[in-house]
């Protein structure tokens, strides 16, 4: 019985992906390019290319993701003056899945990934936006293992904090159904309800549309594989359907005699 082989990726494959365009878009060049290609690599794709010269990026996105969340905190503590809870906020709507993929995007990684076949065929999904928050945390990690803090502070402070100016404007340190309801109570006097509008499915599948009401008019609907995720996407596209932006935010700012 013959043993079915696995391709291998060849260096003309790999210069195909252009990784000296990936250095020239994020102003890092890599004294060991090894490093960022690795970061690219999903498990997935070690699946189908057993022999690869690489291993896949999880280590170096769990080492990316305590690097990103020390630099936000550092600049969270040293320019702001707001309580522990709100700083945590904060850093917490900066760090997330969903705003480190869509950093991900901006920067253009995904023609980077090395994926399997069959996780090729699924962009534009849910699970697409986890692999390339993964990436991003996996690139920090690259960049720490290749040239140190300093450097994965700076590429940090270029793509992440940016967002910060957005994230409070748009009230997103707080969760969508809790900055649906504190507007919906501020500007119409109204807590919203949420009702499960279908349920299909077996019970270890079950998919729930349910929709977000104030009063009787249903505002908008979500939908996920338990009521609570339904909810949730209900309360975001409700959120975009108003335009409400959420509470104003109290910033302090923190002047470099202020005590800790």
């Amino acid at each position: 019985m013959k043993t079915k082989k696995h391709p291998v990726m060849s260096l003309t494959e790999i210069q195909e992906k252009d990784f000296d365009l990936l250095q020239e878009k994020i102003g890092i060049k890599f004294k060991h390019p090894e490093y960022l290609i690795q970061a690219c690599i999903h498990r997935s794709y070690l699946n189908e290319h057993r022999d690869f010269l690489l291993g896949h990026n999880e280590r170096l996105e769990f080492l990316g993701d305590a690097v990103v969340e020390l630099a936000v905190t550092e600049y969270l503590f040293n320019e702001f003056a707001n309580p522990e809870g709100e700083l945590t906020n904060w850093r917490a709507a900066l760090v997330n899945a969903k705003m480190l993929a869509s950093i991900a995007y901006e920067i253009g990684m995904e023609p980077y990934l090395f994926l399997s076949r069959g996780e090729s065929k699924d962009a534009g999904t849910k699970a697409r936006d986890y692999i390339m928050a993964n990436l991003f945390e996996a690139l920090t990690g690259a960049i720490y293992m290749d040239q140190g803090y300093e450097m994965s502070q700076q590429f940090i402070t270029r793509w992440v904090l940016p967002k910060l100016e957005f994230v409070l404007e748009n009230g997103l340190y707080m969760d969508a159904k809790s900055r649906f309801q504190e507007s919906a109570q501020e500007i119409v006097g109204v807590t919203p309800s949420y009702r499960v509008l279908e349920e299909e499915g077996p019970d270890h599948d079950k998919l729930f549309k349910v929709g977000v009401y104030l009063d009787k008019e249903l505002i908008a609907s979500g939908e996920g594989s338990s009521k609570q995720e339904a909810q949730t996407e209900a309360a975001e596209a409700a959120v975009k359907v108003k335009g409400w932006k959420g509470p104003k935010v109290n910033i302090i700012r923190r002047n470099s005699g202020d005590p800790i």
